[in-house]
């Protein structure tokens, strides 16, 4: 198989225009949805996200081919079948790393970033993980081990995350009744970056929302809801190491702190972020359940 292309540094160009795009659109509707520091600290840590991608996509092929090469099931072709199931596959696989990352602690202290920002453009987007890559690739490798090329892996990984590039924006507002049935549209994500109870953990899709209504983890944007984006704590900084790292830090703090058992130190890195072994810890159903009770 020839080699294929890093298609996003080929989407680059792509992004700063469609930003320049939307700037533009929003100046001329009088909205204010970008604020400056913000937008270069997310365009901050794409670019980081894209270096480190250097090196972390050799540890993802190093270990995919590893599979490919010794443990694979079948030997599936390269043709157009093939790329239309691996476009199912993997958006099932980036579902259940994408809602994995929202429930498991040492998961979400990469993906954290993508959260930390109070606003929602398209430059949010870009807010990516410095050190996601280098682990979460784990929930990908029973692609190869089917039989899948890496370099297809890696390709359609690749259209996965440009595709969700559109799809952080307020400039639209509902697509079409088909195509918001079925794809992930700027509406449903708008809801996945909500710090509001009632939008905590929800849409976990890439490219296809069915998941997220199959596995009920679906919440429609309601119009009496605005998104308030954000975490439920912010972190209050444009300083871009402690943006990539606070959460790390916050996580091994918790484990090494005083008076608990080895099982609690343990729970810290598998329970979902807000756990604390004494119990004073809020997790998200805690606070959308009190959200209901307080809306009834």
């Amino acid at each position: 198989m020839q080699e294929l292309p890093n298609i996003i540094l080929y989407a680059i160009p792509f992004f700063v225009a469609s930003i320049v795009l939307e700037i533009y659109v929003l100046y001329k509707r009088k909205q204010k949805t970008y604020k400056t520091k913000d937008a270069f600290t997310s365009i901050s840590m794409g670019i980081g996200n894209v270096l480190l991608g250097f090196l972390t996509k050799t540890i993802v092929l190093i270990a995919f081919f590893y599979i490919y090469t010794n443990f694979r099931i079948f030997t599936i072709p390269i043709t157009w079948w093939s790329f239309v199931l691996l476009l199912f596959l993997d958006d099932f696989s980036y579902y259940w790393f994408h809602r994995i990352s929202h429930e498991c602690r040492l998961f979400w202290a990469s993906h954290v970033v993508h959260h930390s920002s109070e606003s929602y453009n398209l430059s949010t987007a870009l807010r990516q993980t410095w050190s996601g890559g280098f682990y979460t690739f784990i929930f990908w490798l029973w692609l190869p081990f089917l039989g899948f090329h890496p370099g297809m892996i890696i390709l359609q990984m690749s259209i996965s995350l440009i595709y969700q590039f559109w799809i952080h924006t307020e400039t639209i507002n509902k697509m079409p009744k088909w195509f918001e049935a079925i794809m992930n549209t700027p509406s449903h994500h708008r809801v996945h970056h909500g710090s509001n109870p009632i939008y905590l953990d929800r849409n976990h899709a890439g490219i296809f929302i069915i998941w997220d209504k199959l596995f009920r983890t679906f919440q429609q944007e309601l119009e009496n809801e605005k998104v308030v984006y954000g975490l439920v704590v912010n972190i209050k900084t444009y300083n871009l190491f402690k943006i990539a790292f606070y959460e790390w830090f916050s996580m091994f703090k918790d484990v090494l702190s005083r008076k608990q058992s080895l099982s609690s130190r343990m729970l810290y890195l598998i329970k979902p972020p807000g756990w604390k072994h004494d119990g004073t810890g809020k997790l998200s159903e805690d606070l959308k359940n009190e959200w209901l009770k307080n809306k009834s």
